[in-house]
């Protein structure tokens, strides 16, 4: 008879655990709450144009600009505009292919440059091509020097004089008198021209003075 009375307590306790349908279903009243003023406040802002806090025309003013902005990104940039200049410069293919060749040119003679006295040819070769074609006008050097000086650290009679290495000697005579006798003898030409022009621009000599009879004569 115990047995069968605890049973009993056990199975009632059992059923005033388990909730109902109703009751386990439900939400608490504090989230159904949030949930409807989160609600209340997204159907406001989108009734007032934008999110609290924003200007009443705020909404249709970045609209307004961003249909414009499709529109004119959707046609073609008239020629001459500040929009066509800034997205496609003109030349550009033609620049970059400039600054490809710039750049290899520039590395190649950076190589050469550890072993100048045997292969000048190449490397003078190069530069002469630089300054033939103006390949550093494409990285906005205005003369040949200061490009020279700059990316290469030749300086500005080194450079001028490795130029005109292949300009003015052939292949196999350089080769035979080598790199300082080149330099030297251009260094001799550069002086002999200057020798030149100085007496080309000298100023001419004063008259002479009458002689003192004729002055006297004229007195």
């Amino acid at each position: 008879m115990v047995r069968s009375v605890l049973t009993a307590r056990g199975a009632a306790t059992s059923v005033r655990k388990e909730p109902s349908p109703g009751v386990r279903d439900a939400k608490p009243r504090g989230a159904a709450s949030a949930i409807g003023a989160e609600q209340g406040a997204s159907a406001a802002d989108a009734k007032r144009g934008g999110p609290r806090g924003s200007a009443p025309w705020a909404a249709r003013h970045a609209a307004k600009h961003a249909a414009e902005a499709a529109a004119r990104n959707a046609t073609p940039p008239p020629p001459g505009s500040a929009r066509a200049t800034l997205r496609t410069p003109q030349d550009a293919d033609e620049l970059k292919a400039r600054l490809t060749e710039l750049s290899q040119a520039t590395a190649r003679v950076r190589a050469l440059k550890r072993t100048l006295t045997k292969d000048f040819w190449e490397a003078t070769n190069i530069l002469a091509q630089l300054l033939d074609q103006k390949l550093f006008e494409a990285k906005g050097y205005a003369t040949f020097e200061a490009f020279a000086e700059r990316e290469l650290e030749f300086g500005k009679a080194t450079a001028q004089r490795l130029v005109r290495i292949p300009k003015v000697f052939q292949e196999a005579a350089a080769k035979e008198i080598g790199l300082a006798g080149l330099m030297t003898a251009l260094e001799s030409i550069e002086g002999e021209k200057e020798s030149q022009t100085r007496i080309a621009v000298a100023q001419p000599a004063k008259p002479l003075k009458p002689p003192a009879a004729a002055r006297s004569g004229s007195a």
